[in-house]
């Protein structure tokens, strides 16, 4: 398919290749069909009292994100995935890593964990009695075993890319893999 083949709308519609509705998300997802979405992709609120969320209690926001995730679970596809980024929530000079307690709501939500990754930044705010969180986390979910990964598609170049094999029946041959090398999660 050619990008000038793409349907792109920014409402909800059964026709769109692309939908970019500013809504929320919950009442969004209600509007989808059971299996109609491939790929999910998202960064939610982390309960950190910016200006386009209340902050609530920690219970009270996990609730709520879990409601929201029942219905990401429902309309994700058999071979679909979720991607979902999340950092730290912090009260009263305690850290909470959200990672840790949305797993137990995806895995409810009948969502396998294929991957943990962590990304590393050099930016954000100052802690003045903790090392400064440089870091999120995204975890990775799919609802089947059988979900699409081209990982020729995301390789990153060899750091030894004409490495071979040194002894046994394939001396000589390249090692790796000529298309590059698997991305760390890191």
């Amino acid at each position: 398919m050619l990008k000038s083949d793409l349907i792109l709308t920014d409402q909800y519609s059964t026709r769109a290749d692309i939908v970019l509705e500013r809504n929320d998300a919950v009442e969004f997802t209600k509007k989808l069909r059971d299996e109609s979405v491939h790929l999910i992709v998202t960064s939610p609120p982390y309960n950190i009292g910016k200006s386009y969320e209340a902050r609530v209690s920690i219970h009270d926001y996990l609730d709520t994100q879990a409601g929201l995730i029942k219905e990401l679970a429902r309309v994700l596809h058999s071979n679909g995935s979720i991607c979902w980024q999340v950092g730290n929530y912090i009260e009263k000079s305690e850290v909470f890593p959200l990672d840790i307690y949305y797993y137990p709501i995806f895995k409810d939500a009948g969502l396998k964990l294929r991957n943990r990754v962590v990304w590393h930044f050099g930016h954000g705010l100052h802690a003045n009695k903790r090392f400064s969180g440089r870091y999120e986390t995204l975890l990775w979910f799919t609802k089947t075993d059988d979900y699409v990964f081209n990982l020729d598609d995301v390789r990153v170049p060899s750091k030894y890319p004409s490495k071979r094999h040194f002894k046994g029946d394939k001396k000589g041959e390249l090692s790796g893999n000529p298309l590059g090398k698997n991305p760390s999660d890191f």
